[in-house]
């Protein structure tokens, strides 16, 4: 009894000591964290090795983890839980690298798709087939219900069309496109629960097509072209839609097929040029002056509901060219050349972006602002999340008829072929982004004087949507001794110059009359419609290839943008007030991310009893040009 007295006496003193080490290292005390380091090391590489059972790979991730905990070990709550959380770090980096090493295997898999021959495809992969890959994907088609089976086998290998097959099972053929996605998806589900990829797909039917052909000779001529899969975007978010009920409108019923843009213009009078995709300048397709042979699809994607970030598929039929902008970045696709850029989609003609969920007032003033008459067509936009709003206008004999757009509501139209790369697989792909862009994310500075008093601040930046879900937007300004502005997930306030909250705010407010390319509009769009949000006016001049200017004008005050629009941010703002510039803010964007960490430590949040003021969007930046950024 005394010795296992002695046994738990000595393992509380031990979990007490490493406690104290903990928060010696987490305070900044460096030989505390060269022995916490050590002790760390040890006990990891037993843990990851369980875990991976490879040496090097072990190695790298112990590695990885000791960095990460150096660099984050200050943000540690609770030091009695740092094992827990450590654990965490290294099972998160594990992750992260079998996601990558996969998406690599795919990535070469289908290059070498690419290269070879239908033939050699084939027989490369027959060759590889084992009896074990041929039950997986035979059980798999098992579990399928009949309908399911049906649908795949008659498209698949009997190569029969949509109509055929509607006739075959007695429903429409809307009806039939739809029930093939939710057939598709069936399957890839259980390849994945097997460890197949989500590239897989077409490979698995290959071989189950093979396995059941009627002789050897059949089964060598077997072939599944990828276009047999393709079933148009209307079907394949309608049958990505969980329910029925997920669907809130569909026009033109007996077609099914997409909706128009309204085009008020006088038939007698001809239309204007259609702008075009150029790669690699900005210019894209517009969505309002379009010429009598156009024709014209536009996709817009909202996962979080209309206000929220935006994923944008713009297409011309006429010319083959294309944009893409998903969760991953920025993409355009033009005379078999596909182009990652850094920027988002803008309009040639400098007019601003509208989106089919804005609100009247928000077109109205727009349209008032810009003289332009042509406006895109609403959309019932509600207020939930996963909202797909789909338009098109194809002309014919110089006639534009009017069909309402529609809408869907699914949490999976992201993983449709129309939201990836379906480029053709002959693209020459270009990658035209700089490094941060890569990355997906950098720090910014901001600096410049106000009214005689030194502005300062910091601030982390994402540039897809994706990338904002890990590395999420935040700022830190200071406007001389005075006020503080901080914009975070954690707390978004004004405070006064000794940290005290003078008001709380909805997150992303003092983002407003920044650069937000995570929202999913180029800062140009970003930038005007705030201040049209708030009733500003403005002009904009496209000042060469590179620089485009745009004044907001509030009254007596000017706020004067310099727009880096092949970077897709702003570089600088000048404030006017009564004509009398009285300060400059500059903004200085980090390619690499070997920073001081104590520099670009994201705002901490605090527990404050204020209430959450309204969003004044974009007016706080006239209110600190004014000199009364706290009244």
């Amino acid at each position: 009894m005394l010795a296992m007295e002695t046994t738990t006496q000595l393992s509380m003193e031990n979990q007490v000591s490493e406690i104290e080490l903990v928060e010696r290292a987490r305070r900044g005390d460096k030989p505390s964290l060269d022995r916490l380091a050590g002790m760390a090391r040890e006990r990891l590489r037993v843990y990851v090795y369980r875990l991976t059972q490879k040496d090097d790979l072990t190695q790298e991730i112990v590695q990885e983890s000791l960095l990460e905990m150096c660099k984050i070990l200050g943000k540690l709550q609770k030091t009695d839980r740092f094992w827990p959380w450590l654990y965490g770090i290294a099972t998160n980096k594990l992750h992260r690298h079998y996601r990558t090493e996969k998406a690599m295997r795919h990535a070469a898999a289908a290059e070498e798709r690419r290269r070879g021959s239908m033939e050699q495809r084939e027989q490369g992969l027959e060759d590889l087939v084992g009896e074990e890959l041929k039950q997986i994907v035979a059980t798999a088609m098992q579990k399928l219900r009949t309908r399911h089976k049906a649908v795949l086998v008659m498209r698949c290998y009997d190569s029969m069309s949509y109509a055929e097959i509607a006739e075959s099972m007695g429903c429409n053929e809307f009806s039939i496109r739809m029930l093939f996605v939710r057939a598709k998806r069936a399957l890839q589900k259980e390849l994945l629960r097997n460890g197949f990829g989500r590239g897989s797909l077409l490979a698995a039917l290959i071989v189950f097509g093979k396995m059941t052909a009627p002789s050897k000779a059949a089964a060598a001529q077997l072939t599944v072209p990828a276009t047999t899969l393709k079933v148009g975007l209307a079907a394949t978010v309608a049958g990505l839609a969980t329910s029925t009920a997920g669907v809130v409108s569909l026009a033109a019923a007996g077609a099914l097929t997409v909706g128009t843009i309204a085009v008020n213009s006088d038939s007698n009078q001809p239309a204007p040029a259609p702008a075009v995709i150029s790669i690699p300048m900005s210019r894209v397709i517009s969505p309002y002056a379009t010429s009598h042979t156009a024709h014209e699809q536009f996709w817009y994607y909202f996962p979080e509901g209309p206000t929220g970030p935006l994923m944008l598929r713009a297409q011309s039929k006429t010319s083959g060219a294309r944009v893409l902008q998903n969760d991953q970045g920025n993409f355009s696709f033009q005379d078999g050349v596909v182009s990652r850029n850094n920027y988002r989609m803008w309009l040639d003609d400098l007019s601003v972006l509208k989106l089919p969920t804005d609100s009247p007032e928000l077109r109205g003033y727009l349209a008032q602002v810009e003289g332009i008459r042509n406006d895109i067509q609403p959309v019932l936009a509600g207020k939930g999340r996963g909202l797909l709003a789909v338009v098109e206008r194809k002309t014919e004999n110089g006639s534009a008829p009017l069909v309402e757009p529609w809408t869907i509501r699914s949490s999976n139209v992201l993983d449709s072929d129309y939201f990836q790369s379906d480029w053709p697989s002959g693209a020459r792909v270009e990658d035209n982004r700089d490094a941060m862009h890569q990355r997906g994310w950098a720090f910014f500075r901001m600096r410049g004087e106000i009214r005689g008093q030194t502005v300062t601040g910091v601030g982390r930046i994402p540039f897809a949507y994706a990338s904002s879900r890990t590395y999420s937007a935040w700022m830190h300004l200071k406007i001389g001794g005075a006020f503080a502005v901080v914009d975070s997930g954690v707390m978004t306030a004004l405070q006064d110059g000794e940290g005290a909250v003078l008001g709380r705010y909805p997150r992303g407010s003092f983002f407003k009359g920044l650069s937000r390319p995570w929202m999913g509009l180029h800062t140009l769009d970003a930038v005007r419609r705030d201040a049209a949000e708030q009733r500003m006016h403005f002009q904009t001049v496209l000042l060469n290839s590179r620089v485009a200017e745009v004044t907001i004008i509030d009254q007596q005050t000017k706020l004067i943008y310099r727009i880096d629009v092949e970077a897709d941010l702003v570089r600088q703002i000048t404030m006017v007030v009564a004509g009398v510039p009285v300060g400059t803010l500059e903004f200085e964007y980090l390619q690499d991310t070997n920073v001081r960490q104590n520099e670009f430590a994201a705002p901490p949040g605090r527990n404050e009893r204020t209430s959450v003021r309204d969003s004044s969007g974009l007016s706080w930046l006239v209110r600190l040009a004014n000199g009364n950024l706290g009244g």
